[in-house]
């Protein structure tokens, strides 16, 4: 790993003869990490503060030793290929592939060689990203928070919330690879809690209006909402169609409940980013991806905003509360 001292000392040098960079940092005198997402810049703020500084903790910061360009999918998965294009004609020697398995794919079937590092909610190894979590092999390694795969704690967390609730509703985008088996998990623990469930689908903030529309004609009493990057730029839209609905809604991550939803469970996507950002920067420094482990979450988050359960008329039972590792005034 070239740390940061190191690679001062390296610049300072070129003077009295070329010294050469790490392996993956040949591409240029300051190397191009491409950081792309499905959602937008505004949406992940928190998150990309949260890489850069993994980014720094290995060395590298954005401007001085290293130049990070970002590519952001507005929600629109269809333009990932050609994103992933821009990036590798600027010569990119990492790309990190954050909030969405399609970036990490569309990535894998433009490059076989340049490493890269993503972020997901899914399995890596089910969706062939990685050959297994402790040897991912090839070019590709990163965060898995598993955040698809915690759909019956989420529901199982709403149900104690409204237990008289009878008719649950999952909203999900079925652009996104993760939604069928999102959609068999959701099923899977309704059944376990003797519920039914109402599965609505949006690819785009118009088909989210739609959803809502269509939860109130099959009388959902309360909504899952599943991980996905559309989703994560339009909370604020999400949040005010469950407050005018009314439908208590549980969310994946704690943006949502900062923005206005009632309730959320998921890791700490923050804490994902900063790893991503880490790995980027040991790659810099020499490493194989092949030979990174894939990392797993440790921190998980349960937030409440109590001022949106008092609106929807929702008295939040005193244990649960006590559960909840940050509440909403």
């Amino acid at each position: 790993m070239v740390r940061r001292r190191e690679f001062i000392k390296i610049v300072g040098g070129s003077a009295l003869g070329t010294l050469p960079l790490p392996t993956y940092a040949r591409h240029a005198a300051m190397p191009v990490v491409g950081f792309i997402n499905a959602a937008s810049a505004e949406s992940y703020k928190r998150q990309v503060a949260a890489f850069l500084k993994g980014l720094a903790q290995s060395g590298y910061i954005d401007g001085q030793n290293v130049k990070v360009e970002y590519r952001w999918a507005e929600g629109q998965y269809d333009q990932m290929p050609a994103l992933i294009a821009e990036l590798l004609g600027r010569q990119a020697a990492v790309i990190s592939t954050t909030g969405s398995t399609a970036a990490v794919q569309a990535a894998m079937a433009a490059t076989r060689t340049i490493p890269i590092v993503f972020v997901i909610g899914g399995d890596p190894v089910k969706f062939g990203l990685v050959a297994s979590l402790n040897r991912p092999g090839g070019n590709v390694t990163g965060v898995s928070f598993l955040v698809n795969l915690l759909v019956t704690k989420q529901l199982g967390l709403l149900h104690e919330l409204i237990p008289d609730a009878t008719n649950f509703g999952f909203l999900v985008n079925p652009n996104n690879p993760n939604a069928e088996p999102d959609t068999n998990n959701a099923r899977l623990a309704a059944e376990a809690l003797g519920r039914k469930i109402v599965v609505v689908k949006a690819r785009t903030r118009e088909d989210i209006d739609h959803a809502f529309t269509q939860l109130t004609q099959e009388r959902a009493d309360a909504l899952l909402i599943s991980a996905d990057p559309l989703f994560n730029s339009s909370r604020e839209q999400l949040a005010a169609l469950a407050a005018r609905q009314p439908l208590p809604a549980m969310f994946n991550s704690r943006e949502f409940p900062l923005a206005g939803g009632l309730l959320s469970y998921g890791p700490d996507q923050a804490d994902a980013f900063r790893e991503a950002g880490i790995y980027v920067g040991r790659i810099l420094g020499g490493e194989k991806p092949s030979e990174l482990p894939v990392v797993q979450p440790t921190k998980f988050e349960f937030v409440i905003n109590i001022k949106t359960a008092k609106s929807l008329g929702l008295n939040v039972p005193p244990l649960l509360l006590a559960r909840a590792d940050e509440v909403v005034e």
